[in-house]
């Protein structure tokens, strides 16, 4: 078990710790990246409420499980998490995953602030128990779909896997650019070489093709076949679930990691406390923080004020969710009831489209906001 030390100045009115439990994945097939940095803006804001005297004296702890973007090891730590004690659960990157998560946090009546993941449907029937700050897919990704139509694309192929996440997306993208002239056509990557998709770009005449599958495979090899081959000189190459986002993508491609337009949830400029917390994480990942660091101390800012407001009774925080108003990172916090979303809802985190700059892939370029 990974828990934040309590910084030894902390005053103490009790000597038990308020527990918040973090799912987060940290090993493969997790998004390991994101979830470093997720686990850093978690474990940041810990430190900082406990630097300001905890929860009304009590520190605040967090005990942190690995999902290894496995669903039903994600549903056995909520279980497991609960019985520890935890006053509400933080956190998880992957989509799918954090549904699992929250079907058995509503099951067990456990909190749930999701941090990053973005599936309308995160729980089947609507709950009290869950909360999230990412944005719901359907909404980023039609910010996504009127990007590619305003850059002068109708024809866009998806490069996609089986899932849930990406046949929600596929979804969005055809819903909303049909009935405004633009077409979409699926490629089946169960089915497909890397450098098949080349053929089948040019035989559909795509000027785009989006990357609805899994970072680092296949995304990376089929990113290096399309740049290789002549004939897709002129095609826009997408990424809306933010693979770009990373690091390792740059590493993994150089030159061939620019000019990749993604799904970012940050503001043009940080409010002040956005810029004090990018600093600290800086120094903490030793390299810029995503914005999913953001999403990790914006949820802990925001658990942490529930908790002092209303107390550590879980019936309490699920109740507290509508008189949120947290001045995070990216904007102030407010939770409501959203149509066609199931949980309680940031309406909305400021919404960009970026790309690495081809002339220095280590800069973002903002092309699109919504």
């Amino acid at each position: 078990m990974k828990t934040s030390p309590s910084p030894p100045g902390a005053q103490r009115t009790d000597r038990s710790t308020v527990k918040i439990g973090a799912l987060v994945p940290l090993t493969r097939p997790g998004w390991v990246e994101a979830g470093r940095h997720l686990l850093a803006g978690l474990e940041l804001a810990v430190r900082e409420v406990n630097d300001a005297g905890g929860i009304i004296g009590r520190p605040l702890e967090l005990v942190v499980r690995d999902t290894a973007a496995d669903p039903q090891r994600a549903a056995a730590a909520v279980d497991e998490l609960a019985r520890l004690g935890v006053a509400a659960l933080a956190g998880e990157y992957h989509s799918v995953v954090a549904r699992a998560a929250a079907a058995r946090a509503d099951a067990l009546g456990l909190p749930f602030l999701c941090s990053s993941a973005v599936l309308d449907a995160l729980t089947e029937q609507p709950t009290e128990w869950v909360a999230r700050l990412a944005p719901a897919q359907s909404h980023g990704w039609q910010i996504y779909a009127d990007f590619l139509l305003s850059a002068g694309h109708s024809r866009i192929a998806v490069a996609a896997q089986p899932s849930v996440y990406w046949a929600s997306g596929a979804r969005i993208l055809r819903d909303y650019l049909a009935p405004r002239g633009g077409t979409v056509i699926e490629l089946d990557m169960r089915a497909l070489a890397p450098t098949a998709v080349c053929e089948e770009l040019v035989d559909h005449r795509a000027t785009a093709l989006l990357l609805l599958v899994g970072h680092p495979e296949p995304a990376v090899s089929i990113v290096k076949s399309v740049r290789r081959d002549q004939r897709l000189a002129e095609i826009m190459i997408g990424a809306p679930a933010g693979q770009p986002e990373f690091a390792e993508w740059a590493t993994l491609l150089g030159d061939d990691s620019a000019a990749v337009p993604f799904l970012r949830y940050l503001p043009e400029r940080l409010s002040p406390l956005g810029v004090r917390v990018e600093t600290a994480l800086r120094e903490r990942l030793a390299e810029a923080p995503s914005f999913v660091a953001f999403e990790g101390y914006d949820t802990i800012a925001v658990l942490a004020d529930v908790l002092r407001s209303h107390g550590t009774d879980r019936p309490r925080t699920a109740e507290s969710w509508a008189r949120v108003a947290v001045e995070g990172t990216r904007g102030k916090i407010q939770f409501s009831r959203t149509p066609g979303i199931s949980v309680w809802q940031w309406a909305w985190a400021p919404i960009q489209v970026v790309d690495r700059d081809p002339a220095e892939p280590d800069r973002f370029r903002i092309l699109h906001a919504g």
